[in-house]
C-alpha cells in the first residue's frame, strides 16, 4: 500500500488544460514545491552553520570582494589602495550596487555575503522547479530535478561564495524558463541582469536566442540590438589596469602554469582537455546520482510506455541546444584565451543543470518502472532497489563527509586584527604571510601583495603586483638591511607581519604561488640554504609590536632606524 501511495504521488502528472482551475493541481505542486524548498533551505542552513562558527571567517572567494565593499560602510577605508582599487574595477556593477544598497540598511557586505547564498539558492530552487514542469508536467520529477541540482551546488563552492558567480545559476534557470514559455521581455530582462551580475552569460543567452528566435525575425533582432548595446561599453573600456593577457603572453607566464596562482596550461594533454579546473571539458560533478543523466537517450527508448517518459514534450529540445551552444563557446575561449575568460565557464554551470534535468527524468521513469513492475509481479527486488535508490538520492550529502564544501576560512589571529583596526585606516602592511589574505577584510587595512589579489589578468595591474611581491621576497630574505629599507620607502609599507618560521627554507617553500617570481624566489631559497641570515631577522624583537602564537608584527619605523644597541 505504501509503495502504491508513494509511486501514484510521484509519478503523478498535472493537468495542463485545466492546470489554473484544478485545485488537485496546487495541492501536488504546492507539496512537491515546498518540500524541494526545504531541502534548499537545510542544505543552506548548513552552510551557515560553517559561516558563524567564529568570529573572523570568511569565504575563501568572498574576500576578494567583500574587502574593498567596506568603503560603502566607511568611505575611508583603503584610500588609493591598488587592489582596492582594481578589484573594485572588475566587480560587476550591478553586483556592487546590490551590496551598497544593503550597506545603506545597516547589513555589513561580510554579513551580507554569508546570508546571500540562502537567498540565491532558494530563487534557483523556485526556477529550476518550474522549468521542469514545463518540460515534463510531473511534479515529482520537479522535485528531484531540483534536489538534485542544489547537492551538486552543495559539492562546490560557486553559490556559497556570494561572488558574482553566485548568480550563474538564478539568472540561467530563469533564462531557460523564460525561453520555453515564450515570455520574450523576461527574457530581455534576465539578458539586462546577466550584465549587471556577470557579463559573461551574456554569450550563453545569445547563442540560445539566435537558435530558438531564428524564425521570430522582430523579436531576434530586438533581442540582438539589445546585447550589442549592452555590450558596447566593454569594446570602449579603457582603464589605468590595462588589457586582458593573451594568449602567447599568458603562455611564458609561470603564473598560468602548474603551481602557478591561476594555472590554466598543464603539460600533459589528457589533464588539460579532460580534467583541467579552467580547461577540461569533464569537471567533476557530484553526487554520482547526476550521472544518471547520460542514460537519458536509452531511457527514453526502453521505457517509453511509462508516463514520465511519455509526458515530456518538445521543450526538451532545450537540453541539446544548451550542450551545443556551451561546447561552442567553450571551444571559441580556447581559441581567444582569457578573451571570454576562461573555457569551463561555459560548460560546467550549463552541463550541471543539463545533467540534473535529465537525471531527473531519468531517475523519475526507473522509478516508475520498478514501482509498476512491483505491482504487477510482487518481485521484492524492485522495491528494494527502489529504496536504494530514493535512499541514496536523499543522504548521499550526509554520508560524503565533504557536504557542503563552503570553502570557508577560519582565522583565529584576533589579536592582529584588533591591533590593526586602532592603526590610521591608510596603514600598509608587507607580508608574505597567507593572513595577507584575511588582513584587508578583517582589519580593514591595506597589503602590499597577497595570493588571492595576485590575479594575473590585467597586465597594468598584475605588473605592478609582480613587481611589489618581487621586491617583498627580496627585502625579507636580504642580508642587507639597506634593502628592507628601500621598501618601506618605496610603498610606504607602515607594518611588516612574519611568521615564526618565516626565515626556514621549508616556510618559503611551502609558499607555491612565489615560485612564480623568478630568480628572486630560488636566491631567497639558497640564501636560507646556505645558512645566511637574512638582515630582517635579527630585528624581530627589538622592532616588534605585537607577538602571537604564530606571527610577528614590526614597526616599520623600528626598521628603517634600527635600535642603537644593536
Amino acid at each position: 500500500m505504501f509503495f502504491n501511495y508513494l509511486h501514484k504521488t510521484l509519478t503523478t502528472p498535472i493537468d495542463e488544460v485545466s492546470k489554473n482551475r484544478n485545485p488537485c493541481n496546487s495541492i501536488l505542486i504546492a507539496f512537491w514545491l515546498n518540500l524541494s524548498l526545504v531541502f534548499a533551505i537545510a542544505y543552506g542552513i548548513l552552510a551557515l552553520q560553517k559561516a558563524f562558527r567564529g568570529e573572523y571567517i570568511a569565504q575563501d572567494d568572498a574576500r576578494e570582494y567583500v574587502f574593498w565593499m567596506q568603503r560603502f560602510v566607511d568611505a575611508e577605508l583603503f584610500p588609493g589602495d591598488l587592489i582596492a582599487d582594481y578589484f573594485q574595477f572588475i566587480t560587476p556593477i550591478g553586483y556592487a550596487t546590490l551590496y551598497k544598497v544593503m550597506a545603506y540598511l545597516g547589513i555589513t557586505p561580510l554579513l551580507f555575503s554569508k546570508l546571500l547564498p540562502l537567498i540565491l539558492g532558494l530563487v534557483g530552487t523556485v526556477y529550476c522547479f518550474y522549468l521542469c514542469l514545463e518540460i515534463c508536467p510531473i511534479p515529482g520529477f520537479a522535485f528531484i530535478t531540483t534536489l538534485l541540482l542544489n547537492q551538486s551546488l552543495g559539492f562546490k563552492s560557486e553559490l556559497v561564495s556570494a561572488t558574482p558567480k553566485s548568480f550563474i545559476y538564478p539568472l540561467l534557470l530563469a533564462l531557460f524558463y523564460y525561453l520555453l514559455q515564450g515570455s520574450l521581455l523576461r527574457v530581455c530582462l534576465i539578458i539586462i541582469l546577466e550584465i549587471l551580475f556577470y557579463p559573461l552569460l551574456i554569450f550563453i543567452s545569445l547563442g540560445l536566442v539566435l537558435i530558438r528566435l531564428r524564425h521570430n525575425y522582430r523579436w531576434l533582432c530586438s533581442i540582438l540590438l539589445l546585447i550589442f548595446l549592452l555590450l558596447l561599453p566593454y569594446a570602449f573600456n579603457h582603464s589605468q589596469f590595462g588589457s586582458v593577457v593573451t594568449s602567447s603572453q599568458a603562455w611564458i607566464m609561470p603564473e598560468h602554469w602548474t603551481q602557478g596562482r591561476h594555472p590554466f596550461f598543464d603539460k600533459n594533454p589528457w589533464k588539460f582537455w579532460l580534467i583541467g579546473q579552467h580547461s577540461g571539458i569533464l569537471p567533476p560533478l557530484l553526487p554520482p546520482l547526476i550521472w544518471l543523466g547520460l542514460f537519458l537517450p536509452i531511457v527514453r527508448k526502453k521505457l517509453r510506455a511509462f508516463s514520465v517518459v511519455k509526458l515530456v514534450n518538445n521543450k526538451v529540445t532545450i537540453i541539446p541546444q544548451i550542450i551545443i551552444v556551451s561546447l561552442v563557446l567553450y571551444i571559441t575561449a580556447h581559441a581567444v584565451f582569457l578573451k571570454l575568460f576562461f573555457p569551463t565557464r561555459y560548460i560546467v554551470h550549463t552541463f550541471r543543470i543539463v545533467l540534473a534535468i535529465a537525471a531527473g527524468i531519468t531517475l523519475t521513469a526507473i522509478l516508475d518502472w520498478l514501482f509498476y513492475n512491483y505491482q504487477q509481479k510482487r518481485q521484492f527486488w524492485q522495491p528494494i532497489l527502489a529504496v536504494i535508490l530514493v535512499g541514496g538520492l536523499l543522504i548521499y550529502p550526509n554520508i560524503s563527509g565533504r557536504f557542503p564544501t563552503t570553502d570557508y576560512r577560519l582565522s583565529e589571529a584576533s589579536a592582529l586584527y584588533k591591533f590593526l583596526q586602532q592603526q590610521p585606516k591608510d596603514s600598509l602592511i608587507a607580508t608574505i604571510s597567507d593572513e595577507a589574505d584575511n588582513i584587508p577584510t578583517f582589519a580593514q587595512r591595506p597589503i602590499l601583495v597577497g595570493r588571492e589579489y595576485a590575479l594575473p589578468f590585467h597586465l597594468g595591474y598584475y605588473r605592478q603586483i609582480r613587481q611589489r611581491t618581487i621586491d617583498l621576497i627580496q627585502a625579507q630574505y636580504s642580508p642587507d638591511l639597506t634593502v628592507a629599507k628601500q621598501l618601506i620607502q618605496k610603498y610606504g609599507v607602515d607594518f611588516w607581519l612574519l611568521e615564526n618560521n618565516s626565515f626556514e627554507s621549508e616556510y618559503l617553500t611551502s609558499k607555491l604561488w612565489l615560485k612564480s617570481f623568478q630568480p628572486v624566489f630560488s636566491e631567497a631559497l639558497n640564501n636560507l640554504s646556505v645558512g645566511i641570515t637574512p638582515a630582517l631577522a635579527n630585528l624581530t624583537k627589538q622592532c616588534s609590536v605585537l607577538e602571537s602564537a604564530n606571527t610577528i608584527l614590526l614597526k616599520s619605523e623600528c626598521v628603517l632606524h634600527p635600535p642603537q644597541n644593536h
